[in-house]
Order: C-alpha cells, then structure tokens, then sequence
C-alpha cells in the first residue's frame, strides 16, 4: 500500500543588496562645495570690476608681506575707510564707486612718502575762495541777470501797447533807454499828443493809462523806481509864485499817484523829483516840446538808497500836498505851455 509523502517546504530567502550610490546623500556635499567655489569666484570678479586702480594697488600692498599694514580697523584697514560701492545697491556695471579721493595717493602707512604726498595733493586749506565764486563774478551774474529783465520789461511795454489800439498811437510817445542809474522809461510830449494839460498837472486818461502799463510790466523786480518831471525852457509871467520846478515836480507826484492807483507798492519809490528844464531832451533846442517828459527809472539794485537825482543835481521835491497852480490873476499874462 502506497504511503503518503510529505512534501518538505522550502523557502528562499533573498538577500537584498545596498542601495546605488545615486540615492545617497553623497552628492549635495559635493555640488554645495562647487556652488561656494563659482560664488567665491564670481564675488571675485565683481571686487576686480568694481574697484579702482588705487584700490587695487593698496589690496596688493595689503598681502604683500614685506610691507604688509600694521593697522587694520577703520581707516587704517585695505579700503581706507571707504566702500567700494555707493550706498544702496548697485544698479549697473558703470555705476559710479564711492572711492577714496583721487588726489591723495594710496600708499602703505609704512612708507614715509606717504605723508608727504598726501600733503602735496591735498587742497590748501589756506587759499581763500578756492572752487568758489568770487565777488566779481557774483556781480558779472547779477547785472547780467538784471540786463535780461530790463529787456523783457522793455518788450513786454511795447507789446502792451500795441495790443491795445487807443494807445498804438503813443508808441512814438515813448522812449526807452538805459542809463548808469537803470532803465529808463521816458513819457514825451508831442505838439499832437501831450500828456498833461497846459500848463497843469492833471494827467490826460490816456496818460495815466500808459502809466498803468508801465506799473505792470515792472510789477514782477523788486528794484525801486525814481520818478522825475521835466519841462521845456518856456517861463511863466514875471512876478508869478508858480514855476517850471513847481510845475515839473507836481507833474512827477501825479505820475507817482497814478502808478501807485495802478498796483506800484509805495515802498519800491525811491523818489519823486522836479527837474523843471535843467535836463532836457534836445539842449540845443530848450524849448522843443519833447522837453516835456516824466522819466520813469527803474533803479540798479546797487543803486537802490543812493540820491534819486543825478549827481549834482538840485531836485525841488515838493510833498504830495502840494497846493496846486493858483489861477491867473487878472490881467497877468497867462503862463506859457509847458
């Protein structure tokens, strides 16, 4: 009779090896050592672009060991207390360094030339005005900038007149010009455009509306103005109280009141003066109507608090409450024009 074998179980066990060395930890430690060397390497090669050719000189001079730095904090280290770049970040390759001054020569602090060429290139603190203006050239800039006002004044005068058409007629009434004291602008009477009344120093509307033009375009300086009546040789009638330097002298206060009516700041008039005909336009023609002006002066700015008139000049400068020309007395012969 067949007996029943039993099978014996085997069992295979397999043994497992290592894991490859790509799955390892290995590896980082390496690619971390190249990735410091490419950033050392490239810190390098921006310091080389950044730095000055003094910078790099004194860095040698710093790892030389024959004349190597005794001291090393502050200014006394590599960069002498300077950054190699500005403050904030660096925006571009051709930003500009802040860099130790150019002047003064990188040299090791053992060396004993040092001192002395440092000396050398330093400024002298002892010249005065060094690398500043001087007072010429304050003054150059000053009358320059002022001769340019004085032009836009000028233009911008005519121009007013222009634009308007009851005035385009007075252009011929005005004359400017420039003197030693400032700029002048000059009211003339013509026979057919005078511009007072006969003999008074009541203003005509279409006086003080050039007053008024004039007022503006001076608004904008600060110069101070002069103000001065003229009249022509012509006399009054023997025995009268009222002359050529009454006349010309009220004739300035009402310009004056005209021009202040129209926006002049009383603080910019400098003076009001009567001239009468110790002035004229045309001397060898005393009695030449045109004579009879009202200057306007605007003042140089170093001229402002000097005497309003010219020099020598004895200027009748009457107050604003003057008494105005009594009338004629009867069977006196009637004042000329003026």
């Amino acid at each position: 009779m067949a007996r029943n074998v039993v099978q014996p179980i085997i069992r295979k066990k397999k043994k497992r090896g290592g894991d490859d060395g790509h799955h390892g930890g290995a590896w980082k430690i390496a690619y971390a050592d190249f990735v410091t060397a490419m950033m050392a390497f490239f810190l390098l090669m921006w310091l080389i672009n950044v730095t000055s050719p003094e910078q790099k000189t004194g860095i040698a001079e710093y790892f030389n060991p024959i004349t190597v730095s005794q001291r090393t904090a502050g200014s006394g280290g590599v960069l002498d207390g300077t950054s190699v770049s500005a403050p904030g970040p660096l925006v571009s390759p051709s930003s500009r360094i802040t860099a130790i001054d150019p002047r003064l020569t990188f040299a090791p602090p053992n060396d004993n030339t040092s001192k002395s060429q440092a000396t050398e290139t330093t400024p002298d603190a002892n010249q005065p005005n060094q690398g500043k203006p001087t007072e010429q050239d304050v003054q150059k800039a000053m009358k320059e900038r002022e001769q340019k006002q004085f032009e836009a004044v000028a233009d911008k005068l005519r121009k007013s007149i222009e634009n308007l058409p009851e005035l385009k007629g007075l252009l011929d009434n005005l004359i400017i010009d420039e003197t030693p004291e400032g700029l002048r602008i000059q009211l003339v009477d013509r026979d057919e455009r005078p511009m007072f009344a006969l003999g008074s120093a009541d203003p005509y509307d279409y006086t003080r509306q050039l007053l008024g033009l004039v007022t503006q375009a001076i608004a904008d300086l600060p110069n101070k103005v002069s103000i001065r009546g003229h009249t022509d040789s012509l006399a009054y009638a023997p025995g009268k109280n009222y002359d050529n330097w009454n006349l010309s002298s009220e004739r300035a206060l009402a310009s004056r009141r005209a021009m202040m009516e129209a926006g002049l700041a009383e603080a910019r008039i400098e003076g009001v003066v009567g001239r009468a005909d110790r002035d004229p336009l045309f001397p060898d023609h005393p009695e030449d109507p045109r004579n009879r002006r009202i200057s306007i002066i605007l003042l140089h700015e170093d001229a402002a608090g000097g005497t309003a008139g010219p020099a020598g000049a004895t200027a009748s400068a009457v107050e604003d409450q003057t008494t105005p020309p009594s009338s004629p007395d009867s069977g006196a012969a009637p004042p000329q024009a003026h």
